[in-house]
Order: C-alpha cells, then sequence, then structure tokens
C-alpha cells in the first residue's frame, strides 16, 4: 500500500501546464452559442470557429469586425455578459457570464456540474459545496471572492505512476466534450477483453452505478485517491475486496449510456476528478 505522508505531499505539488483553456473564452462560446453563432465545444480555447462566430455577431450589430471583445462588443452581447467575474457573489438563480465561468473553472478542478450554460442551477450548487468542502473553505454553496481564489489555484494532481487497465487506444480524453465535461478518458476496445486494476487497493464500489455508468467498479488506493472502471459487462470483484497490481476487476462492455464497447476510466482524489493521463504508464 501507498505510504500515506508520500502519497499526500504529491497531492498538493504544482500540476504542469496542460491544454486548459481560458475560463473568459469559454464563456464567450456559452453565449455565442446562445445566440446559434458558435456550435463547437465549449473548450475555453479560442480557435478559428470561436474567431468566426465574434466577427459574425460584430457584423450582425453592426460594430467594428475586428474579432475584439471590447466594451462595445460585450455590451452588444446583452443582460448574459453584463456581470465580470468579481462584480457580484454569485448563488442559486443567477446566470450570466460569470456564472459559465464558475462552471468551467470547477470542472477542471474535478468538479463538473453539468452542461456549461451560465446557469447556477441544482448541479452547480452541488459542486460549489463539494468544492467549497474539498479546500476547507465555508460550504454554504455560494461563489465569492474565497472561492473563486481557490479555483485560480492549480488543479489536483497525483505524484504516482498508475498502470494502464486495458490493452487499448486512447479515445476521448479528459476536458471539455461538446457542451460538458468529461470526468475521465475513454479506452475502446472489443466487448469482453479484460479490464485490469490500475494499482493495487481495496474495491469500495462493484455493481450498477447511476448516473449513466453501468456496471462498475471503484477501487481506493490510499490518501484519498481511488479509479473508476465503467461500462463493464461483468464485474468480478466485490465490495471489500483487496486487488493486486493488474488484477482483473471486470470485462469491457457498454451498459450504462455507451455509444459501443469501452472502458470509462476516472482517478479521483478525495472526490475531484484528475486527468487519468497526467499518472498513467502507458508503456
Amino acid at each position: 500500500m501507498l505510504a500515506a505522508g508520500a502519497v499526500l505531499a504529491a497531492l498538493l505539488a504544482t500540476p504542469a501546464a496542460h491544454a486548459r483553456g481560458s475560463a473568459e473564452v469559454a464563456a464567450l462560446q456559452v453565449v455565442l452559442s446562445g445566440k446559434r453563432l458558435y456550435g463547437g465545444a465549449v473548450d475555453g480555447v479560442r480557435g478559428p470557429a470561436t474567431e468566426r462566430a465574434i466577427r459574425r455577431f460584430q457584423r450582425r450589430r453592426n460594430l467594428i469586425v475586428d474579432g475584439v471583445v471590447g466594451p462595445q462588443t460585450r455590451r452588444a452581447l446583452g443582460r448574459f455578459a453584463r456581470h465580470p467575474v468579481g462584480s457580484r457573489v454569485l448563488r442559486p438563480g443567477y446566470r450570466g457570464w460569470d456564472v459559465a465561468e464558475l462552471q468551467f473553472l470547477l470542472a477542471w478542478h474535478g468538479f463538473p456540474s453539468g452542461f456549461f450554460d451560465g446557469l447556477f442551477g441544482p448541479h452547480v450548487h452541488r459542486a460549489v459545496i463539494r468544492f467549497q468542502r474539498w479546500t476547507g473553505l465555508a460550504a454554504d454553496g455560494r461563489a465569492g471572492p474565497a472561492t473563486f481564489g481557490a479555483l485560480r489555484a492549480p488543479a489536483p494532481t497525483i505524484g504516482f505512476s498508475l498502470a494502464a487497465p486495458v490493452v487499448a487506444p486512447i479515445g476521448d480524453r479528459f476536458g471539455p466534450r461538446g457542451q460538458r465535461f468529461h470526468a475521465g478518458i475513454d479506452f475502446p476496445a472489443a466487448a469482453g477483453a479484460s479490464v485490469r486494476a490500475a494499482a493495487r487497493g481495496r474495491i469500495t464500489y462493484a455493481g450498477w452505478l447511476p448516473g449513466g455508468y453501468g456496471y462498475a467498479v471503484s477501487i481506493a488506493h490510499g490518501a484519498g485517491v481511488r479509479t473508476l472502471y465503467a461500462h463493464l459487462s461483468r464485474v468480478d470483484v466485490r465490495v471489500g475486496q483487496r486487488v493486486g497490481l493488474q488484477a482483473r476487476v471486470g470485462l469491457i462492455g457498454s451498459t450504462g449510456n455507451a455509444t459501443g464497447p469501452h472502458l470509462h476510466f476516472e482517478v479521483r482524489i478525495r472526490g475531484a476528478a484528475v486527468d487519468p493521463l497526467r499518472v498513467l504508464h502507458l508503456g
């Protein structure tokens, strides 16, 4: 079993730079999507599709078509764009640009809240409370300066390697996917292929998991680190069982919300989802 002290120290290490986009650009993409000008992923990356959408909006509103979201363009975007981050304390029932930024930041810190839509609904409220508890803030479900300050800090990471849970190529990765956030990585594989434990640990869940996961297994590896294996066709372990590295935990399937056989694999630190590719040894 991993030494708890060493693992906890590693959990707090600053992660390397990754392809995380800008929360401000993500909020812009949300408002442009609402105006049916942008149909891409809300990924916070100002690419060609976002640039074209800005210019189309400026042309439609008879503004200077320069692709710059300055004061005039911001005002023309309407009520949704009125509130920049920090201009108010966010709470249930609010909507707008600052709420969309909050959703994006929460997702990258491991607490996705459903669709990126700029609406502070029940899913966002629960995500804020979970994040506040994770960081040791007062869990009041409102997002003010302290919560946004914590969200500007590096996302959580771990400092040890995990073995690949299946021999298969990588499909969808951790990060924005359409209007939502994918909290793990997918491995497309043949139905019935073996799924194996990425590290030794104790089985904490084995069975049907609501929320679209289908048959799934969760393993605790110590110091709050857990891995999740979902969409299985069969579960081969039981809760409380201890398993070794690469022990078989189930078989590839397509149960739950799945369009074909694959493994959905997540890594979480005290409940916060982290990018598995940062710690997976694929060699």
